[in-house]
């Protein structure tokens, strides 16, 4: 069933548009698509979890290049300090006075790559950007530009020179992306694709064309914002998040922002599905990447090898879904 209001079907055709153009960049993984597309229309943040060489960070200039936003990179290191992502303040040899000097943070999208590699003191700078969209520098407060997405990357193998994510900023990501390996004849495209006419190794981007302005991102996020939710609804996202609380084999479950991402998730899951009013199987669609990094499993649990995803499955299973 889809809403035949003009605002929902024009949302519709940019939104069809917008993962065309990716597409031209991008081969496959429209999971993952979708789900950073989901992100961008409720103004949440992305952490993506996949192994080198699967097209992470393609997939931010692709979104970037077809929004016609601003995009700014940051590679994470372990000597990189907070001031190198905010900004910081100098002397100015002219008028004696401090002069504040933006960090790469003051873009639309941010893409902090590798955001693991960086001390917790580093990753901590992101705190207040990523929550209030704003930063503090030499007691002045400076707000982000509007749209404003912070996408971060990690390896999910390699341990070696990485810091985990502390909880309280790995709350602060509205979803969980992991993007996996291509299928044989995606795989295939990407092979073709990059070794024909091409001097490198990259999918080429010169076939992605701008199809949103900042402007038309903002509509759709105010668009989304105003999706249907019925109580039901909210009391079954409620009931999901605290059965994690208390679930065997994990040892901590989610908090409030839990609930409140798997709402704001599903809201732009019904956008994108053309309708005006969310559906239980938007919040069942958005379930994992919502919640998975915002649970904890036991060490018994680890030990036999279960994953967040399964045990997520377990509870979505066993939460009866409103009938609307």
């Amino acid at each position: 069933m889809t809403d035949e209001s003009p605002a929902i079907a024009r949302a519709g055709e940019l939104l069809a548009k917008l993962r065309t153009q990716i597409a031209h960049a991008l081969v496959g993984q429209q999971a993952v698509v979708d789900q950073t597309l989901i992100a961008l229309l409720v103004a949440g943040h992305v952490l993506v979890e996949g192994v080198p060489g699967l097209g992470k960070t393609l997939l931010v200039r692709a979104l970037a290049q077809a929004l016609s936003l601003k995009v700014a990179r940051v590679q994470f290191t372990p000597d990189l300090m907070p001031s190198d992502i905010t900004g910081h303040a100098v002397l100015d040899p002219v008028t004696h006075a401090l002069r504040v000097v933006r960090g790469p943070v003051f873009t639309h999208i941010l893409l902090a790559d590798e955001i693991n590699r960086a001390p917790a003191k580093t990753q901590s700078a992101l705190l207040e950007v990523m929550q209030e969209h704003q930063v503090t520098l030499e007691a002045e407060t400076l707000m982000l530009p509007r749209p404003f997405m912070v996408l971060a990357t990690q390896n999910p193998l390699e341990t070696e020179g990485t810091y985990p994510l502390p909880e309280a900023q790995l709350d602060r990501f509205l979803l969980k992306i992991d993007m996996t390996y291509p299928s044989q004849s995606e795989e295939v495209d990407i092979v073709a694709r990059t070794t024909t006419d091409q001097t490198g190794d990259q999918l080429p981007l010169s076939e992605v064309t701008s199809v949103l302005s900042d402007r038309a991102v903002l509509a759709l996020q105010h668009l989304a914002a105003r999706q249907r939710v019925d109580a039901s609804l909210i009391d079954y996202a409620v009931r999901l998040a605290r059965a994690t609380r208390d679930w065997p084999g994990i040892a901590m479950g989610c908090g409030s922002r839990g609930p409140i991402a798997l709402i704001r998730a599903a809201k732009a899951a019904a956008l994108l599905a053309g309708r005006s009013f969310v559906i239980p199987d938007d919040v069942k669609s958005v379930a994992a990447p919502a919640l998975r990094h915002r649970i904890a499993l036991s060490a018994d649990a680890q030990l036999d090898g279960r994953k967040p995803d399964e045990v997520l499955a377990l509870i979505l299973d066993a939460t009866a879904a409103p009938r609307l």
